[in-house]
C-alpha cells in the first residue's frame, strides 16, 4: 500500500471525529505527513467527491461529506 493512500485513509478517520472542518496544515500536523502529501491525499478524496471543502479566505476547511 502506498504512503498517500495509508494517508487517505487516516485523513478520512480524523475527519469522520472532527466535523468542524481542517485545513491542510492541521491534518498534515494529525497524520504526521508533509503539507505536500497531505495536499495530495486531499485533492484525490476532493476528486473522487468524498469530501468538501470550503474557502474562508485563504484557508481552506475540509469536510467528509455525509453519506
Amino acid at each position: 500500500m502506498t504512503k498517500v493512500v495509508e494517508v487517505i485513509k487516516e485523513i478520512k478517520r480524523i475527519l469522520s471525529q472532527d466535523t468542524r472542518g481542517l485545513t491542510i496544515q492541521e491534518l498534515s500536523e494529525k497524520t504526521k505527513v508533509s503539507r505536500i502529501t497531505a495536499s495530495i491525499a486531499l485533492a484525490k478524496l476532493e476528486g473522487a467527491r468524498e469530501i468538501d471543502v470550503r474557502v474562508i479566505g485563504n484557508c481552506k476547511l475540509h469536510y467528509l461529506k455525509k453519506k
